[in-house]
């Protein structure tokens, strides 16, 4: 998309110089016509010297071949940063949940349904937690704690022949210590 937009750019601004060339210039003239007019309307042909903006740098002297040692630094921050970076660590083993992926397997009414595909799911993944939840009259059960999308999506398609109607919700997570 760039690359289009430069080549336009580009293509805009050779138009206008030949515009311009070909304003000031007579069909038959040569080049030395037109730095004779360049010159009578007060411009001149010669080009512009631009080497007095190149910056200088002064030149090391010639017996001294041995390279210059690295500048040591004055303020050591080491030990401030440090200390900042464990009271950050230290307060990010106090968060306990974080928003992630569950897979939605039950929601009805009977209680022994749930139980019976909570087991189901127990066996089939059991390094996953489960979460059975009653609010009246209707029974949830969600498992897993999936930080992304892909592994929520990892673990529903193992279960896809027991739980065909599955989702995925997003919803807070536990974090795994």
């Amino acid at each position: 998309m760039t690359s289009r937009v430069l080549g336009f750019l580009c293509l805009v601004v050779m138009m206008g110089c030949a515009a311009t060339s070909s304003s000031t210039s007579s069909g038959n003239g040569t080049a030395s016509d037109d730095n004779r007019r360049a010159e009578s309307k007060g411009g001149t042909a010669a080009l512009v010297d631009t080497k007095k903006y190149l910056p200088t740098f002064p030149s090391t002297p010639a017996g001294n071949t041995a390279p210059a040692a690295p500048a040591m630094p004055t303020n050591h921050l080491r030990n401030q940063v440090a200390l900042l970076l464990d009271s950050v660590a230290q307060v990010q083993k106090n968060i306990k949940y974080a928003t992630g992926y569950r897979i939605l397997a039950y929601t009805g009414i009977e209680r022994n349904s749930a139980m019976a595909l909570r087991n189901n799911l127990i066996q089939r993944l059991p390094e996953q937690r489960d979460y059975l939840t009653f609010k009246q009259p209707t029974y949830q059960l969600k498992f897993g704690d999936f930080f992304t999308r892909v592994e929520a999506q990892a673990a529903l398609s193992k279960v896809q022949d027991l739980i065909p109607n599955a989702l995925l919700v997003r919803e807070t997570i536990n974090i795994p210590k």
